[in-house]
């Protein structure tokens, strides 16, 4: 093995949240990784997170410079194009957490960077490695109808965006890339519950090929469901992505009195940001682009906009009548 393969890459977390503390602890397990860094515009924060994981508190992001080879941004998302291509022009490669911005033009600005520093640019869309994911992908057999359901209790965290780019976006990738056609429609509804923000929403795509997509999120559910259910011909898969496995149903024999053979597809016991920062790192040495490259993270955020822009037009239209009826009611 030569000199350059064995040498160690040198990462940095900036931003510590709980997101960054996730990257953080994850590089510390990584081998052939050195967290040489970590930063946060909260000292406090960035000299805990620093404890815990035996890394250097840094004061600026200039001190990246020459220091670190990649970095993970898990800043609030308003921050993720600024912080992100600071670093692409200091040379660095960037994993930057989802949304990877806040609206098409800061991305494009990300890809920009990275094109023009010949950079790596990941966007941290953490599903696509779920091993319940990456089960189904060898069996895809043009799947035509999506029912996807991502619940979630409330929690302080991510309040700076509506439930489409906190959680909705995880499954846009994932449709985006196990269906590989363009969306031709989007109709969807959301209102806020405990936020100014959209808490829950549900949206219907159907792609250029005429499969269909269900896909409901909520961040004020009682209850923690993380599924995908799809169909392809003769069968039936089921994701649990928060037990990270998958479900193989098909008919063995059909029929008036049919048959039906049950299979456990075969996913790897691996957490699934173990396996993004890993293949951040593996992209870092090679050279190759990420599966959930700057590309794929700008189309997610794009149809992202679409289901939010179908919302909004959704909304226009109901609320004369809901206006309406709350003053019919108190006269």
């Amino acid at each position: 093995m030569s000199a350059a393969a064995e040498a160690k890459v040198r990462v940095a977390v900036v931003g510590t949240g709980e997101f960054g503390r996730n990257h953080a602890r994850v590089y510390r397990e990584l081998s052939g990784v050195e967290l040489v860094g970590v930063y946060d515009q909260n000292p406090q924060r960035a000299s805990a997170i620093a404890k815990e994981f035996q890394a250097t508190v840094l004061q600026s992001l200039e001190e990246l410079r020459g220091r670190a080879d990649a970095v993970s941004v898990a800043v609030p998302t308003v921050g993720h194009a600024d912080v992100a291509c600071q670093l692409l022009e200091m040379g660095l490669d960037v994993l930057v957490e989802k949304p990877m911005a806040v609206d098409l033009a800061e991305a494009d600005a990300l890809l920009a960077g990275a094109k023009k520093n010949k950079r790596i640019l990941q966007v941290g869309h953490v599903e696509r490695f779920n091993p319940a994911v990456r089960a189904v992908e060898p069996i895809l057999n043009r799947p035509l109808f999506f029912e996807v359901h991502r619940l979630g209790v409330f929690t302080p965290r991510s309040l700076d965006v509506d439930v489409i780019y906190d959680l909705m976006i995880h499954d846009l990738d994932i449709l985006l890339a196990l269906v590989k056609e363009p969306v031709t429609e989007v109709k969807a509804v959301g209102i806020p519950v405990l936020t100014d923000k959209v808490d829950i929403a549900h949206a219907r795509l159907e792609f250029a090929g005429g499969a269909v997509a269900n896909v409901t999120a909520s961040r004020v559910s009682t209850e923690r469901v993380r599924k995908m259910r799809f169909f392809q011909q003769h069968e039936y898969i089921s994701l649990d992505y928060a037990r990270r496995d998958a479900l193989r149903i098909g008919v063995k024999k059909p029929g008036p009195e049919p048959e039906f053979a049950f299979e456990k597809l075969n996913a790897p016991a691996v957490e699934p940001l173990h396996a993004e920062l890993e293949a951040f790192v593996e992209a870092v040495r090679t050279r190759k682009e990420p599966p959930t490259n700057g590309a794929a993270g700008r189309a997610a955020l794009a149809l992202a906009g679409r289901v939010m822009a179908s919302i909004q037009e959704h909304a226009a239209r109901v609320q004369p009548e809901a206006l309406a009826a709350r003053e019919n009611s108190t006269t």
